[in-house]
């Protein structure tokens, strides 16, 4: 049986103030125990997020890392090294605004996820294609493509420490989402794919849905069989409305 997991990504929002109001306010939040949550912080806010929650059942990770593991002359960059020094768990690897805004490519995404698993974090590896993709009926080859780079490199043992994250780009912070059934065909596509490799690794990796979910989807979309949890964008930065997403995950 897997474990439910639900991650919030804060990416580029918040200060120290309204940090510590939203770490106090997900401390108020009725937690299944049974479903396990990360959130992920901007890098000049986890120390901050790693001291506050301490004491509460919630991991943090970073939403990026440096291909390089280590140190060195690269400016601007963290390493998974000194994420994980800093109390890091988790780390996004592959986020759709990575690739498209930032230009990473398939390769530089799979020394990410080498980088985290060196260091001891638990890469969570996003995948997903664009509403052109979609509309060319490419989805399917886009991520089976962006998957098979990480499998060739890193090996399908890698996968028993690694979450996957379905994100169709058109669905990230447009209010679309995909139907459940959409999510669920290449949740099940990706699963497949795996179990090519190693069924039992594939029958234990969570799978999440990002892409515009809020507590009013969240219930839908998690009852469907290849669906683990969710990858949290906006409704993460309401500690209301995350709290009912992660209960809504332990239903």
């Amino acid at each position: 049986m897997r474990r439910p997991l639900v991650a919030g990504n804060w990416k580029m929002n918040g200060t120290r103030a309204s940090v510590a109001e939203l770490i106090d306010a997900l401390r108020q939040q009725d937690m299944p125990a049974d479903v396990e949550v990360v959130i992920f912080p901007s890098c000049l806010h986890l120390a901050q997020v790693v001291s506050d929650l301490n004491d509460k059942a919630i991991a943090v990770g970073a939403q990026d890392c440096a291909a390089q593991a280590g140190f060195g002359a690269f400016t601007g960059e963290e390493s998974a090294s000194q994420l994980a020094d800093v109390g890091c768990k988790w780390v996004l690897v592959g986020h759709s605004e990575r690739r498209l805004i930032m230009g990473e490519s398939d390769e530089v995404v799979s020394r990410k996820f080498a980088a985290a698993l060196e260091c001891g974090m638990t890469p969570v590896l996003c995948l997903g294609e664009t509403l052109e993709q979609r509309q060319a009926g490419q989805t399917l080859e886009v991520v089976g493509r962006q998957l098979a780079r990480i499998i060739t490199d890193a090996g399908i043992a890698a996968f028993e420490r690694a979450v996957v994250a379905y994100e169709p780009v058109w669905a990230i912070g447009s209010g679309l989402t995909a139907t459940p059934q959409q999510a669920q065909e290449v949740h099940a596509a990706i699963r497949g794919q795996l179990a090519l490799e190693d069924q039992r690794i594939a029958d234990g990796v969570r799978l999440l849905y990002g892409g515009s979910v809020k507590a009013e989807n969240a219930f839908e979309l998690f009852e469907m069989a290849d669906i683990d949890g969710g990858l949290i964008g906006g409704a993460s930065l309401k500690a209301n409305d995350f709290g009912a997403i992660c209960r809504a995950a332990g239903n």
